[in-house]
């Protein structure tokens, strides 16, 4: 570097030469004498990521990696006299966290006397030439140590810790060990011992850390930060997180012919994510590794090989003299060329005594001529075969023997000997033997039960049927067995409607139940409950199902009966119940009808408008039966009746706890009435608050129970009735007017008995009739007196005033003519009490309606009606006119 007193390296005029060192593209510096750096360029404090404040004076170690900066300082350290140039190879942190190896050289500059005045350095980042020389190094070194017989576990242990001392991070080893198919750590210098122990053995599988994830994806896993990757598991996240295991990098160890041999792993303190030459370092290193465990699995495997090789012969003859059976060497033609020391000790015979045929002497008589021709026909064949005999042992006690032939043949393939082996199958047969006696005796005692039982394999296929089923069908146990036997004993019918509920039932494979009829013997179906149980064996593999059938015919006849003399019941209530039977001929009654037929069809909500008594539950109950819903439920809700606290409850229902005294969830009367009709009666008296509740379930189709946090669909048909003047309710803000627009899509009114008057004797004759009945009075005819008043009677109560009247009377008549008295249909007056202001302006309301209803002669609508003259809606004075009593037709001329 030229000195100070050289004119030439002084800059051109106007030139910043700190522009110019920033722009170059290595890390520069200058410092004082002793090293106190006086000034960084750009590239010095975007790479380490450093200001120039903290980089000034010994700032600047802190870019340092720890290890290096002895060295480094020893190195520039020394005499000040010392001034020659001077280079160090050290780590330097980048901004992010990772270390490179940088080459760091530094020129003094002089003054004239030749004292140094201050240090020029920069930086060249010499990572990747130097990560090339480690690896060429570590690999040299591990064939080094494989040459000279060095342990697999010290070799993979100098390769980590030169990728340590490289990488400033913490990498092992690890080995799958095949029989448990977990990885062992191997080697590791720096891994904590702890952590270490506590992940031996590892399994590897998904989400099993890094290690694990590769060993079992075979591709390499990358977990830039454990604390929060979903790779790692969470029950070792803290531990690995004490030790100081932040990132993780590992790549799988796979040997030439495909298979994982264990794991390569790079850990860093901080969370990082690697960059390209991080990835080539860890699959260099890889690939490292696995020719050191391979060479080294090589050379065991050489070493045992030989070892075999050289104790074969003694050692195959120990293993055949002590494995735990009969072993013996058969030549083709026939005679054992070998039999092992267990053979003669168990037989008592020696070798001289088994040479040739001799052997046959162990057999038992009557199994030799068996044996020979089963010899032959495994001669032929030339395959593997194996046969049942009994040997007799030493002390003359036959016992039986599981024989089995093995050819072996020379490279021409011709078989040249046969090996076998005999195995002592003495207690399996008496198991065997106990098994089938048990069978035999669960099949009496199951053919001694007088219940259908079938057992069935894990498909459902029969496999057994005890007596009682052959018995009751007529076949044999090779009939059950057959593929058609189902079809031949149960309805058909029944095949095909329970055929895919009982194949969904057994993949299940829990008990389940179905009726079904079944074949008897003599042509007759007769209904069967019948019972699946699965059977399971240690393991809980389902091995068995047993079916058993329970005869309820008797019963489901008797259901059978009762749901007929029910069904007629109920036709004869139709018939006879008042509340089923709508009675009269008049033009008014006959419009209503006419309206019914037309709406009934139709799922629309339809109001019922009358005075009490008239009939509007007859009504309700006209159109759900004639509807689409005629076979649903018909609920019926008073809502008059029920008190204000209790009435969401009752429409709605309530879930346990929603208020004091729930103790149970409790369905409403919307849900009871799902897929049919609800009749509310009263709706006028529905509570404001109860009105909000009943808007949302007509429009969203969809209620909650009180104390419920869910909508619960419902599919229900609405209808309403009222004597009130809902319009004038509406007015008076008691009822919502978007409530009424919901309720009166089908407006019908039914018309006051007083309106019928052509009805009343159809009435009176079926009250008679039906009342009379009951009574035990049969009346032949009705007082004419007493017909007349009932004509000119105004009925303030309707039909069911007139019902209890005819009643009162078959009381009280005698004879076979029933008479009513007059006095029975005048309205009691009532007591008179101080008037009051509200008392008087009814009373003044009533006098100005009825001389408007005289001077119209009683016509309330139209040009010359009351409603007119009093400025009043038509159907509000109606009301009005309800309200007060007020009997029309005294008006009319």
């Amino acid at each position: 570097m030229p000195s100070a007193a050289d004119d030439s390296s002084l800059p051109a005029p106007g030139l910043d030469v700190r522009l110019v060192i920033d722009a170059i593209p290595t890390l520069a510096w200058s410092s004082d004498p002793d090293g106190a750096v006086e000034f960084v360029n750009r590239k010095w404090r975007d790479y380490t990521g450093l200001s120039s404040e903290e980089s000034y004076g010994w700032g600047w170690k802190a870019a340092v990696h720890f290890d290096d900066l002895p060295v480094m300082l020893a190195n520039w350290g020394g005499p000040r006299e010392l001034k020659e140039t001077r280079e160090s190879k050290v780590r330097l942190r980048r901004s992010d966290g990772a270390f490179h190896w940088f080459l760091l050289r530094r020129e003094p500059l002089h003054d004239e006397t030749g004292e140094v005045v201050r240090w020029y350095g920069t930086g060249i980042d010499v990572e990747e030439s130097s990560q090339k020389e480690m690896l060429r190094v570590a690999e040299e070194r591990t064939l080094e140590l494989i040459a000279d017989g060095a342990s697999l576990s010290r070799v993979l242990n100098e390769l980590c810790a030169a990728i340590d001392e490289h990488t400033s991070a913490t990498s092992f080893v690890c080995l799958l060990d095949r029989d448990s198919n977990q990885l062992v750590p191997i080697a590791g210098p720096h891994v904590p011992a702890a952590y270490a122990t506590a992940i031996t053995p590892w399994p590897i599988g998904p989400n099993r850390g890094s290690c694990g994830t590769a060993a079992f994806t075979k591709i390499q896993v990358i977990i830039p930060d454990v604390s929060n990757d979903p790779q790692w598991p969470d029950e070792v996240r803290s531990l690995a997180l004490e030790h100081g295991i932040r990132a993780a990098w590992s790549t799988p160890l796979i040997s030439t012919s495909g298979e994982v041999l264990g794991t390569f792993c790079v850990s860093y303190s901080e969370p990082r994510a690697p960059n390209s030459r991080d990835l080539e370092l860890i699959e260099a290193t890889g690939h490292i590794a696995r020719i050191a465990i391979e060479r080294q699995q090589s050379q065991e495997a050489l070493r045992t090989a030989l070892n075999k090789v050289e104790n074969s012969e003694t050692k195959l003859r120990q293993v055949i003299d002590t494995i735990p059976a009969l072993a013996w060497c058969i030549l083709p033609a026939g005679p054992p060329e070998f039999l092992n020391k267990r053979w003669h000790e168990y037989t008592g015979l020696s070798p001289e005594e088994s040479q040739g045929w001799g052997y046959q002497a162990a057999f038992h008589p009557e199994d030799i001529p068996r044996l020979m021709e089963k010899w032959r026909e495994l001669v032929v064949s030339g395959e593997p075969g194996e046969i049942e005999v009994r040997l007799r042992r030493h002390d003359g006690v036959y016992r039986w023997f599981l024989s089995r032939h093995e050819p072996f043949r020379d490279e021409s393939g011709k078989i040249i000997r046969w090996y076998g082996t005999s195995t002592d199958i003495e207690t399996l047969k008496q198991t065997q033997e106990k098994l089938r006696e048990d069978e035999r005796e669960l099949r009496r005692i199951t053919d001694a039960i007088p219940q259908a039982i079938v057992v069935q394999d894990p498909t459902g296929t029969p496999i057994y049927a005890n007596k009682a089923t052959l018995d009751y069908t007529g076949m044999t146990a090779k009939d059950v067995v057959a593929p058609n036997f189902r079809e031949r004993i149960f309805h058909p019918d029944d095949l095909q409607r329970l055929r895919d509920e009982r194949r969904a039932a057994l993949v299940r494979g829990i008990p389940f139940e179905i009726e079904q009829r079944a074949l008897r013997e003599d042509g007759q179906y007769r209904w069967f409950l019948i019972r699946y149980n699965p059977f399971r064996n240690e393991q809980g593999q389902l091995i068995r199902w047993y079916a058993t059938g329970t005869d309820i015919d008797d019963r489901v006849r008797a259901e059978e009966r009762t749901r007929n003399e029910n069904l007629a019941l109920r036709e004869q209530i139709d018939r006879d119940s008042m509340f089923e039977d709508i009675v009269g001929s008049s033009e008014a009654l006959g419009k209503v009808l006419r309206q019914i037929a037309k709406v009934a069809p139709s799922d629309s909500t339809v109001l019922i408008l009358g005075e009490t008594g008239t009939g509007k539950e007859l009504i309700a109950r006209a159109i759900h039966k004639r509807s689409k819903r005629a076979d649903r439920a018909f609920i019926g809700v008073n809502c008059a009746s029920i008190p204000p606290s209790l009435i969401a409850s009752e429409l709605f229902g309530h879930e346990k706890g929603a208020f004091t005294g729930a103790t149970q969830r409790r369905l409403g009367r919307f849900e009871s009435a799902n897929g049919g009709t609800i009749f509310l009666d009263e709706i006028g008296d529905l509570p404001p608050e109860i009105q909000v509740v009943l808007l949302r379930a007509l429009q969203e189709r969809e209620i909650e129970r009180v104390g419920g946090n869910r909508p619960i669909p419902v599919d229900v048909r609405v209808l309403a009735a009222t004597h009130r003047d809902l319009s004038a309710l509406v007015a008076e803000g008691k009822f919502r007017e978007d409530l009424l627009y919901r309720l009166n899509v089908v407006p019908i009114e039914m018309p006051p008995l007083r309106e019928r008057v052509a009805d009343i004797p159809l009435l009176v004759e079926y009250f008679i009739d039906r009342i009379g009945k009951r009574a035990g009075k049969k009346f032949r005819t009705i007082d004419k007196k007493s017909l007349k008043v009932f004509q000119s009677y105004g009925w303030p109560g309707n039909v069911r005033e007139l019902q209890n009247v005819i009643e009162r009377a078959v009381i009280l008549s005698d004879g076979e003519t029933l008479a009513v008295d007059e006095t029975w249909l005048k309205v009691p007056a009532k007591p008179k009490r101080p008037g009051t202001l509200s008392g008087v302006l009814v009373k003044q309301e009533k006098e100005l309606i009825e001389a408007a209803l005289a001077a119209s002669q009683g016509r309330i609508s139209g040009a010359s009606g009351a409603a007119t003259k009093l400025g009043l809606p038509s159907r509000t004075l109606d009301s009005k006119i309800k309200r007060l009593k007020i009997n029309v037709y005294r008006f009319k001329v």
